[in-house]
């Protein structure tokens, strides 16, 4: 029960305002080889990170012409979970693929 107020009280609410912050983002990078089929990351591309055919065949030809190119950019979880399911993927299949992430520049 409330005590009753006198005269003179004065009630303070306080509001403290929380400004969240963007998770940071982290691109999942594929790494041209001599050995992993463009079908089989054009396979990866399609079932792992969502792309449509014509997007996959695009960053394949990208990794192939310029020995890495960007899968996704994701928040960190996310990317880590890709990274891993593709890793293991290229394992299953015996290529030597190699796909890791960064960090996403802050900059862009």
């Amino acid at each position: 029960m409330p005590r009753p107020r006198e005269e003179g009280d004065v009630t303070v609410e306080q509001k403290t305002e929380r400004k969240l912050q963007r998770p940071r983002l982290y691109k999942v990078l594929f790494h041209n080889d001599d050995f992993t089929t463009m079908e089989f990351v054009v396979a990866l591309l399609i079932g792992i990170f969502h792309h449509t055919e014509a997007e996959a065949t695009a960053i394949m030809l990208h990794v192939h012409q310029n020995g890495v190119g960007v899968a996704g950019i994701y928040p960190y979880a996310v990317a880590e979970a890709k990274v891993s399911e593709a890793m293991k993927a290229a394992e299953e299949a015996e290529f030597p693929l190699l796909v890791t992430m960064e960090p996403e520049d802050d900059d862009q």
